[in-house]
């Protein structure tokens, strides 16, 4: 056995050792969304119509780059094996770009499943977790399947995360949670209130910076300060610009000491990734032009429609990201449902903000139909679609994300 074949051995005995001897259960990002949905959108698993716009779960519709489709497609002969080689190659091509030791990187299947083992691995009933309020809610809701206290911060009225709230959320923290940028808001925390927090957060607190949409923005990656050592993890996933979100490959940088604690609770299959993914996420890394053509194209349609809804009348948080939040003036699910007998799938409002409705990015012309339909909407329009119930199943894809 070769050394590379050797490490990825003991890594996948270690995890499954991990797993059993803590015995948790870890729920899946779908069993979390149904969990969230409004009831009168519970229902059903149909597959969305064929004319459907699918702006609600953040995914890129441009969905993998050609050479990543051509790599993923030359490995399916050997797709029989795991090939843990391989994924060794992507953690120690990604800790390379970025400039981390190798020893510094863990690949995952998509970010979920490190999220959820971050959340378990550094709280408990007596370390608390904070987070932004609004923002991804996977943490909080794991947090809250073991009796772990959630302390839930509003944003800044720029929409960025109050940093100096969150280091006295809680004095025992366990886990402070950044999404930069964030979802559903798509705004960006600055690199200097990241910075304060990891000098002035509780001394008991790790720091997890969610980096998933960063390609989006103009924000610097926080990812040298895993390098520095510093009480910090982040997150990145190839779900979103990478197009790959059915192909599920992300990563995870951080200390090694901080890496044995979220490695000892990986579940969920996480210790070998779907080959093909990782032959497409290689390709991806090793594409210099895609990141920032495929930011230009995203930017380029979400300021158009966020310019036309303020022209409209309508606020929108200034986003960097693949989503912004739009406020609708009134109970956002109503208008949701609005839009879905459209066909438009729009995202969906957050507790502390219920006359909002997150709008993910789609290609132009998913996007101008996002507009017919939403103008339609808010006038009250009824046509014989839009006045007819939502076919069962159909509303389900309205959903969280």
């Amino acid at each position: 056995m070769d050394s590379a074949s050797r490490r990825a051995f003991l890594r996948v005995s270690g995890v499954a050792a991990g797993v059993a001897a803590m015995g948790m259960d870890l729920f899946s990002e779908r069993e979390l969304a149904m969990a969230a949905m409004p009831t009168e959108i519970f229902s059903g698993t149909a597959m969305p119509p064929a004319d459907a716009v699918l702006i609600n779960f953040n995914e890129n519709p441009l969905g993998p780059s050609a050479a990543a489709r051509k790599a993923a497609i030359a490995l399916l002969p050997q797709s029989g094996r795991y090939l843990f080689p391989q994924q060794l190659h992507l953690a120690e091509l990604f800790a390379s770009q970025h400039h981390l030791p190798a020893d510094h990187v863990e690949v995952y299947p998509g970010s979920g499943v490190a999220l959820d083992a971050l959340t378990l691995a550094f709280t408990s009933p007596s370390a608390p977790l904070v987070v932004a309020d609004p923002s991804y809610e996977q943490p909080f809701q794991m947090a809250g399947k073991h009796q772990v206290p959630v302390h839930k911060v509003p944003l800044r009225p720029d929409f960025s995360h109050d940093v100096k709230a969150m280091a006295a959320a809680a004095p025992n923290a366990g886990l402070i949670y950044v999404c930069n940028p964030n979802n559903p808001t798509g705004t960006v925390t600055s690199r200097s209130d990241i910075e304060w927090l990891l000098a002035n957060k509780p001394k008991s607190a790790i720091v997890l910076v969610d980096e998933a949409y960063i390609h989006f923005s103009d924000a610097p990656s926080v990812l040298d300060l895993v390098a520095q050592g510093k009480d910090v993890v982040v997150l990145r996933t190839f779900s979103k610009l990478y197009g790959m979100a059915g192909m599920r490959v992300g990563a995870v940088a951080a200390r090694p000491d901080l890496l044995a604690h979220i490695q000892a609770l990986r579940t969920g299959g996480g210790a070998a990734l779907p080959v093909m993914s990782v032959a497409a996420a290689i390709a991806s890394l090793n594409d210099p032009r895609l990141v920032p053509t495929r930011k230009k194209i995203n930017a380029t349609i979400r300021d158009e429609n966020i310019a036309w809804l303020r022209k409209e009348g309508y606020a929108c948080t200034p986003s960097q990201g693949n989503c912004f939040m739009l406020d609708v003036k009134r109970p956002g699910h109503e208008v949701a449902m609005q839009m879905a007998s459209r066909h438009v799938f729009v995202g969906r409002s957050w507790p502390i903000w219920p006359n909002q409705l997150r709008i993910s990015v789609g290609t132009a012309s998913e996007m101008s139909r996002f507009r017919k339909a939403f103008s339609e909407a808010m006038a009250g329009k009824l046509t014989a679609l839009a006045a007819a119930p939502v076919p069962a199943g159909l509303a389900s894809w309205q959903s969280l994300a």
